[in-house]
């Protein structure tokens, strides 16, 4: 990848400077927004900034994959026996041409075979880069020589002026100069959820103004997000690399994956297995050629045969498919895995940092409390039928502000809440409640906020009580037609089209209205027929100018009460502190009949306001009103002055509708898992911190250890060792960006912690590359996240991370029964040649045909038992595996040991038993093959269960694969033995009489009962916990990798002139 040019690394705040100041930066003339540059000035700041496009990373070619696989000690080891093996069938005659030929062909299969596996089972990371290519802008509107030209995104270079329209994808980095109702979708960028309103004004700024998030330079326009509505004219400041786009590409590139520790380990075991085997061939060629008499060349075949025999060439091939097995099961689950090795990671993951929206939450904003003036409903968030009974009464159901705001005002509360508004357009505040004048020329008198406190009923006796709640049918439960009226008005003042069944498929318009009409339609209201019953006569639309949108219908008794049927019908609906000041009534228990009128009390709704609010919840106000007939004509357009500019007050407020996109009803029961399991949940969003507080209350992730939420703008100012003890002590991050984000993967791991990641967007993409398991979203993530990532979610469903941690454990545990079985074997097959000549024998009681064949069919059936067999009880009730862990710890090594010497034992003690009942050569061989082979059986039916004794039922069930394996490794065997031409030519043996088969019976029950009486006296002295053996002590591996350049200057346009 091309390296950042250090002359272009000034950092300009574009945001915080006025259009002209931007001209200056970028030396160009005031006048410059109506004639653009000139073709000549375009070629030259082309020439000067390169094309607006992206830099690729070097691609790693075939042969550099190819030797990646074979570059290894225990290859080169293959490589050289298949040498001597041609040498050998070149130079010799008869049957020793036809078996070193068939040894060459098999060793030469067994590389091609493991290195095409391996070449399959890489992840494409090169690919996340390519996504991000695929999402720049093809062509772009621009202004050159005074005139508007549409021009290839390539050729944009900065200080050209480029015009955006409805559904363009922005093709650089813009300062806005002019904009028409504009807004873009920033979230796979910003994460964002909704498109967020462009402005022209420079933003105020306190302190470092390149602190700023991005979600909140809203004068800018970022590149590869897409226009959303509106238009407008913009500057490009930044173009290729330099773009915010550009910074992720970067990090991405850069950011390097680790091998995890299932490969280091199998590395390591290679190695002493490859020392192990040099040491016992060369003992084997001393013997044979000191001891037994051969010659050098036939001592070096005998030697070569055990250094086959020992060498685990089935074991990579044996590791694949124990992934392949987990990803198989975890994509029943939803889960796909992109890289196999990556299911290991998942059983040592320690912390899961998950995004909230859409991943620990719903994704579906839902009206969660609807509050009248003495009144509170509970809606049940997880309905599933259309009833009223889904609507509470509970006047204690978020009655109270949440702790951390009781004693702030409300005005405070309100706007680091989520209904907080931004600087309008023109620049002006738009809080608190008639406060801001010029833009409600109502002439409303200024509201007083209320002093702190708890709310307020109708029924409070004197202030010494706590308040009691006025309607005293707690429990009770709305009937339809109350439903109907008071949520009608959020139903009428909407354009919105619900989903197929009151879901997602289907719905038109926004989430935060669709949450009105959800709630009505589970209430049981008829929707569609509130709509059809009053149809529109006309409306103000909505803005982002005055927050409100209001609709104009005929009285209908069903919608109204009748004392209305003689009037229009005004429902306006829209931010509460715009609605507040234009109230002159509330309605009584929602009920707005005339006798049921009575004064809005303002006080008492702003406070309402601010509980909410301190609760993480958007609000929604519900207002209506009345007019004579005959004032509205159907059709006539309105704009904001009808609702504002009536001289007084005139609203009746009916209700506020709390808003929120609830928890997965699965991901509570989820996180519990995952915290017996040991593995803490973190979660981090863009959200507001009250709103991620209240998620993370209901999830369980707020307690007294983590009892409080750190927000972005608090971690960029600390150092990095500040934020890795913030890292342990919070639980909920709000208003993260990006560069948050990798900071905090890098600060577990610091603190060696193994990090997963979950994320969606573009931003998302270089803290899932950097932490050590990234999770992407299948359903509402981008191809960018998707390819940055080793797990993919398919239904974006955190329960689903939490089942694939349970995968990659037993994939921990299985490779190490894997190894339980394989090793053993291998060593035994090597270890009977060498101690066979050592005791005596004239040959090898073991054939190199044999040998390879013993290899691969004991890997391939009984090591896929081991890699297939289900979990073990209790997995999920101990900690993740320790950092560093070995895969071959003290109880393993033991345990491989006691196998191998028992196997060793019986196979060449079978071999001098037959001997001693006048058996020839290749009757000996037989014996010892089939003893052998057979004795491996039982070691993987004590394998099958790491603590549990394999005289059990257990035995016989749980994993069907290991009879199949079992039944094909007896034919197999009787096949190879007692096949006429086959067994003499190709293995060497002979058919073989009753009573030997006795002996390998016997020795089968030796095997197992030794293996077992190792595995009760285990049991007994250490009274074994699950996960307690192999403590090794091994130390913590801390991640000290420096952050990449690009993090410290994400957020940050960069430009020289």
């Amino acid at each position: 990848m091309a390296e950042i040019d250090p002359d272009r690394r000034k950092v300009f705040p574009w945001h915080t400077s006025t259009a002209a100041q931007c001209f200056a930066e970028l030396k160009l003339p005031v006048d410059h927004q109506r004639k653009g540059l000139t073709t000549e000035e375009a070629a030259a700041r082309l020439s000067k900034y390169g094309e607006n496009k992206l830099s690729e990373k070097e691609k790693v070619t075939l042969l550099q994959r190819i030797w990646a696989q074979v570059a290894n000690v225990l290859v080169g080891i293959l490589v050289f026996v298949a040498v001597v093996s041609a040498v050998r069938a070149a130079t010799s005659t008869g049957q020793n041409v036809i078996t070193n030929s068939i040894q060459v062909a098999i060793i030469v299969a067994v590389i091609v075979i493991n290195t095409i596996i391996g070449i399959v089972q890489e992840g494409s990371a090169e690919k996340a880069a390519d996504a991000l290519k695929a999402m720049m802008s093809s062509d772009a509107l621009v202004v050159r020589n005074g005139k508007d030209i549409k021009i290839p995104a390539g050729e944009i270079v900065p200080g050209e002026i480029v015009k955006l329209n409805l559904g363009d994808r922005v093709p650089a980095d813009l300062r806005m100069l002019e904009v028409s109702n504009l807004s873009a979708l920033e979230a796979a960028l910003t994460g964002e959820s909704v498109p967020i309103d462009k402005t022209v004004d420079a933003i105020e700024s306190a302190g470092d103004p390149m602190s700023t998030p991005l979600g909140d330079r809203h004068n800018m326009c970022f590149s590869a997000t897409l226009i959303a509505q509106g238009t407008g004219v913009g500057l490009v400041i930044a173009t290729g690399d330099y773009t915010e786009i550009g910074t992720i590409n970067a990090l991405v590139s850069k950011v390097e994956k680790k091998k995890t520790n299932v490969l280091q380990q199998i590395d390591i075991v290679s190695k002493w297995l490859a020392f192990f085997i040099t040491i016992t061939s060369a003992c084997t060629w001393f013997v044979a050629f000191f001891i037994t008499g051969e010659s050098g060349i036939d001592a070096l075949t005998t030697s070569l045969v055990c250094a086959v025999a020992m060498i685990p060439e089935g074991l990579e091939a044996i590791v694949t498919m124990t992934y392949a097995w987990a990803v198989k099961n975890m994509s029943k689950q939803n889960a796909i895995i992109r890289a196999l090795p990556a299911v290991e990671t998942l059983g040592s993951v320690t912390v899961i940092c998950s995004d909230k929206t859409g991943t620990l939450t719903k994704n579906e904003m839902t009206l969660t409390c609807f509050v009248t003036s003495d009144k509170r409903f509970r809606f049940d968030v997880n309905a599933s039928e259309r009833t009223p009974l889904n609507f509470t009464v509970d006047n204690n159901y978020l009655a109270k502000r949440a702790d951390h705001t009781k004693f702030i005002k409300a005005s405070e509360v309100i706007k680091k809440g989520p209904s907080a508004q931004r600087k309008s357009r023109r620049g002006k505040n738009t809080f608190p409640f008639g406060i801001t004048q010029s833009m409600h020329p109502v002439n409303a008198p200024e509201v007083q906020e209320p002093e702190p406190g708890p709310a307020k009923f109708a029924d409070d006796e004197d202030e010494g009580k706590a308040p009691e709640p006025a309607y005293a049918g707690k429990g009770e439960h709305p009937d339809t037609p109350f439903l109907r009226k008071t949520l009608g008005g959020g139903i009428l003042c909407s354009k919105c089209v619900l989903g197929e069944g009151g879901g997602r498929k289907g719905e038109i318009g926004n989430p935060t209205e669709l949450s009105i009409l959800r709630a009505a339609y589970f209430g049981d209201v008829d929707v569609a027929g509130v709509k059809e019953s009053a149809p529109l006569i006309a409306e103000v639309p909505f803005s982002s100018e005055y927050k409100f949108m209001a609709t104009v219908h005929a009285p209908v008794a069903e919608n109204d009460s009748e004392d209305y049927l003689d009037k229009l019908i005004v429902h306006v609906k829209g931010a509460p502190d715009r609605m507040i000041p234009l109230c002159k009534y509330q309605a009584k228990s929602g009920s707005f009949k005339e006798e049921d009128l009575e004064p809005c009390d303002k006080d008492y709704w702003i406070e309402q306001i601010a509980i909410l609010s301190s609760h993480g919840l958007r609000v929604l106000a519900l207002t209506r009103g009345a007019l004579e007939k005959g004032s509205v004509t159907q059709g006539e357009q309105l704009g904001p002055d009808f609702v504002q500019e009536r001289g007084e007050p005139w609203l009746t407020i009916v209700g506020l509708c709390a808003i929120m996109d609830p928890p997965r009803p699965e991901c509570v029961e989820a996180i519990r898992i995952a915290h017996s399991a040991g593995v803490r949940v973190a979660m981090i969003t863009g959200d507001h911190k009250d709103t991620a507080l209240a998620i993370g209350g209901m999830l369980g992730l707020v307690d007294k250890q983590h009892s409080e939420a750190i927000t972005g703008p608090e971690m960029d100012a600390m150092s990095d060792e500040e934020l890795r003890v913030a890292a342990q002590k919070y639980n909920v991050f709000a208003r993260a960006s990006p560069q948050n984000k990798i900071r905090i993967v890098k600060s577990l791991q610091a603190e060696g912690e193994v990090c997963g990641m979950t994320g969606d967007g573009v931003n998302d993409a270089p803290a899932l590359k950097a932490a050590d398991m990234g999770v992407a979203m299948g359903k509402e993530g981008t191809d960018v996240a998707r390819e940055a990532a080793e797990m993919i979610l398919a239904d974006d469903n955190f329960a689903t991370i939490v089942a694939a941690v349970r995968e990659g454990r037993v994939v921990w545990d299985n490779l190490r029964k894997v190894l339980m079985v394989n090793t053993p074997i291998n060593n035994a097959q090597g270890m009977s040649v060498l101690f066979g000549l050592l005791l005596g024998l004239d040959e090898s009681p073991l054939s190199s045909i044999q040998v390879l064949f013993c290899n691969l069919i004991c890997a391939v059936t009984l090591g896929f038992v081991a890699a297939v067999e289900p979990a073990e009880d209790g997995i999920m009730e101990q900690p993740p595996r320790r950092v560093g862990k070995r895969l071959i710890g003290r109880f393993l090594f033991l345990r491989i040991a006691i196998g191998t010497v028992t196997l060793v034992a019986c196979t060449v003690g079978s071999v001098f038993w037959a001997a001693e009942l006048t058996k020839n050569e290749d009757e000996r061989r037989s014996q010892c093959l089939n003893t052998l082979s057979f004795g491996a059986i039982s070691v993987t039916l004590s394998a099958r269960f790491a603590r549990k004794s394999a005289f059990h039922p257990r035995t016989f069930h749980g994993n069907p694969f290991a009879w199949y394996s079992y039944a094909i490794m007896t034919v197999g065997q009787v096949f190879i033995t007692y096949t006429p031409g086959l067994n003499e030519t190709i293995f060497s043996m002979a058919p073989m009489a009753g009573e030997l088969w006795l002996i390998v019976l016997l020795f089968m029950i030796v095997v197992l009962v030794v293996l077992e009486a190792e595995k009760a006296v285990r049991g007994y002295i250490t009274e074994l916990k699950y996960y307690e053996e192999d403590m090794d002590d091994a130390p913590v591996v801390r991640d000290t990798t420096p952050l990449p350049e690009e993090v410290n200057r994400f957020g940050r346009n960069e430009l020289s002139h």
